[in-house]
């Protein structure tokens, strides 16, 4: 698959996904573009907590076209408090996961869309 997205000649963000099973954080980057570290994330600081550090395990096998994936972003999806958004939206960008967005951005609040559009975070990420 990723040979035949190269051959399109456009850039496509190929992301894998195991669960982080299979020690996919070793052949991943052979494959694609990023690939999943954890379990499947929920709205929950615990879960998010608990991502965070296990992707943060195998932090030496990523690197520029190869990025560990927590998962994605809880930011705006209702169930989390302004901090916890923003510490979970700090901590993917400072560990240059993808900041995928899980909430649909139509009925995410204000401030959770500002969030999403910090200029400084995006550019650390």
């Amino acid at each position: 698959m990723r040979d035949a997205l190269n051959a399109t000649g456009r850039p496509i963000f190929y992301s894998l996904c195991s669960w982080g099973t299979d020690n996919v954080d070793e052949w991943g980057n052979l494959v694609g573009n990023s690939h999943r570290t954890t379990q499947d994330i929920n709205s929950s600081w615990r879960s998010i907590r608990s991502n965070y550090l296990q992707s943060q395990q195998n932090y030496m096998n990523a690197g520029p076209g190869n990025w560990n994936d927590p998962d994605m972003l809880e930011v705006g999806v209702g169930a989390l408090t302004f901090q916890e958004e923003m510490t979970q939206f700090s901590l993917w960008a400072f560990a240059k996961a993808p900041l995928i967005i899980g909430a649909d951005i139509r009925s995410a609040d204000q401030h959770s869309l500002d969030i999403l559009k910090n200029d400084e975070l995006i550019a650390i990420n």
